[in-house]
């Protein structure tokens, strides 16, 4: 249809004259990106899609509350609004943090007493009963959880987030639904048009094709990647659980779906949407069918899209790939600033942990010299330990370069954070050893991981305060590094592992649980006492985020800089920024380290540590305690 005739048919949908130069402003602005993408994947049934499309977000425009509306307009007039230093996420399982979404609205204050400005609750829409992936096994993407409360209460809690001046994320899980989905049930009975919404094969031909060059993500309770359904005769594709489905996102139907229950979430105020397993949604024969050119432009359609209805909202690519395929979640080339706003750093998150374990830092110096520059207009999600297993993500380029091999090191870090390596710290917990390829992965709460854990046992005071500073640096590299911190519900108190997992038959198979603590509230009220682990860490923990709100320094369109460390327990960072120059120092050794005063100096003659706000004198070589941490910037004359 020529642009014309499209918009004027468009126009006759508005009573309202400004709402419909609003929304048509912004087709036109992002209607060439979103009709192009879906051309590149579609071929000839874009333009019935993108006609489709179009009247879906009309009718999303229409539905969006006055509220959202306005928020759409600040948010167009602050793109950079993910990107300010004052910004702090928090995520948290609503059961675990406050038992149902009443319950979050009633401990809002806790959150904006650490300075969090985005809460991201773990999967609370409607999943199969009884096993479901941790909640990523979505039977209904239109309801909440019936024990957590109703969709009207996610909508009052985002409400209550606005005016606290926080933004909801949740996560949409886009490869797969429940078996137990209407989608998968109608194709379970046959129905032709819900069974195109699937991977489905009458024999093993074309799966065993397949599994040639899968890997499989749950090797030890899901072995395989197709299952096979009697209801329906065929063999479906699983990647994760048999009886969670993948979408066959090459039907243009499947596409549309998203973008209507995208909007209706968002005008129920979700501000943030983290893109579960992004990378598998294209399957690709004679690949692992991960990363494949389409997940891009589909991430670039789903994004344009949601920048004519509800321009508000940001994604977040969940895509735990290698850091050359990462970048690419935040656009690269033709797709440059045009995908999603926020990617997960795993690589800086497992660097933390590897030179934590190796008190040497020169691998971490490695990876992220090696790692590609993101676009100016993007952000690094940064975290110390997520909700997730810790997968040992070395690349053995990287490893190589560093003078280490990378298979020798990962074995290296799972035994240590085992509790298995002479001499370790670490009380964690192997979570889906795979002995074909050696995979070997992580589960623990960042405390347990760093030693608290063991040091409350013994009674080792020194220990416990080794510890805790450790945490502490972890924490400091995430808040300065330029990105949107994360902080995993429990950290800011040191929570440790939960080890009550093992008795609930839902959660006993998948020790991931060990780190999904429920809140201890009672340890909370202990927060500004500083006699207690938790007191001590809520103090350095809000000394770091007090100090991180008053740096322009750290406003993530800034990259850092790594240097290569004149010593090798040091960690070498450095933002250049309009308004000046911050150095950071982090100590990953358990003994105090030197550090040249002649590296320091040719940025500025004098320094003051903005985490402490004492002058550093320059004059000498610097001393970082142990596990001690540096933010310089240039001190007044």
């Amino acid at each position: 249809m020529p642009q014309d005739a499209q918009a004027a048919r468009l126009r006759a949908a508005f009573d309202d004259d400004r709402d419909a130069d609003t929304f048509l402003l912004r087709l036109e602005r992002y209607g060439p990106d979103l009709l192009g993408s879906l051309q590149a994947v579609y071929g000839d049934a874009a333009d019935e899609l993108y006609r489709r499309l179009t009247e879906a977000l009309v009718l999303a425009f229409h539905e969006r509350p006055a509220d959202l509306k306005r928020l759409d307009e600040a948010r167009l007039l602050r793109p950079d609004w993910l990107q300010q230093e004052r910004t702090l996420g928090y995520v948290a399982y609503t059961e675990r943090f406050a038992g149902t979404l009443k319950g979050v609205r009633a401990h809002l204050p806790y959150l904006q007493d650490l300075g969090v400005t985005y809460l991201h609750l773990m999967p609370l829409l409607q999943p199969r009963d009884g096993e479901n992936d941790g909640g990523y096994a979505v039977q209904d993407y239109r309801a909440v959880r019936a024990d957590l409360g109703s969709m009207q209460d996610l909508s009052d809690l985002a409400r209550d987030l606005r005016g606290a001046g926080m933004s909801l994320c949740l996560d949409l899980v886009l490869n797969h639904v429940a078996r137990e989905h209407v989608w998968a049930q109608r194709a379970r009975a046959g129905d032709a048009t819900y069974q195109a919404y699937f991977h489905m094969f009458p024999d093993r031909e074309l799966p065993d094709a397949y599994e040639r060059t899968l890997p499989e993500v749950f090797p030890e309770f899901a072995p395989g990647n197709f299952t096979w359904d009697d209801a329906s005769g065929t063999w479906v594709w699983t990647t994760f659980n048999t009886y969670q489905w993948d979408l066959d996102w090459s039907n243009p139907a499947v596409f549309l779906e998203f973008v209507e229950i995208l909007t209706y979430l968002a005008n129920r105020g979700v501000e943030i949407f983290r893109l579960d397993a992004i990378a598998f949604i294209w399957k690709r024969l004679g690949t692992d069918s991960q990363n494949q050119p389409e997940v891009h432009f589909i991430t670039r359609a789903l994004r344009a899209a949601l920048r004519v209805a509800a321009p508000a909202v940001a994604f977040k690519a969940e895509a735990i790939v290698a850091p050359a395929d990462l970048i690419s979640y935040l656009g690269r080339g033709e797709h440059h600033g045009k995908l999603s706003d926020l990617a997960y750093h795993n690589s800086l998150m497992v660097q933390l942990w590897s030179s934590l374990a190796s008190r040497d830092v020169r691998l971490f110096e490695t990876a992220l010299l090696n790692f590609p520059p993101k676009p100016t207009t993007a952000t690094w999600g940064m975290y110390v330990r997520c909700h997730d297993d810790i997968g040992w993500a070395i690349s053995d380029t990287d490893a190589a370069q560093a003078g280490v091999s990378g298979d020798a090191h990962r074995r290296f870090l799972s035994d240590f954070y085992a509790g298995e390596f002479p001499g370790t710290f670490a009380s964690g917990l192997v979570f889906q050893h795979n002995p074909r390829t050696g995979d070997r992965r992580i589960s623990g709460t960042a405390a347990s991981l760093a030693g608290l854990e063991r040091a409350l046992a013994l009674g080792d005071d020194a220990q416990e305060t080794l510890a805790l500073e450790r945490l502490l640096t972890l924490q400091a590299v995430t808040l300065a590094f330029g990105g949107v911190p994360l902080l995993y519900m429990g950290d800011e108190l040191a929570l440790l592992n939960d080890y009550s997992f093992e008795g609930n038959p839902e959660h006993a198979l998948d020790n991931r649980w060990v780190h999904r603590p429920q809140m201890d509230w009672t340890r909370a009220e202990r927060r500004s006492d500083p006699g207690t682990p938790e007191g001590r860490m809520y103090a350095g923990l809000q000394a770091l985020i007090r100090a991180r709100q008053r740096l322009p320094h750290l406003h993530a369109s800034v990259e850092s800089e790594v240097f290569r460390s004149p010593n090798p327990a040091v960690l070498f960072l450095a933002r250049r920024h309009p308004l000046g120059t911050l150095l950071a120092l982090y100590n990953f050794s358990d003994e105090a380290q030197s550090f040249p005063a002649a590296a320091l100096t040719p940025h500025f003659a004098r320094a003051r540590d903005e985490i402490t706000g004492a002058p550093v004198d320059l004059g000498r070589d610097v001393t970082l305690a142990p596990y001690g941490r540096l933010w310089l910037v240039a001190a007044a004359d």
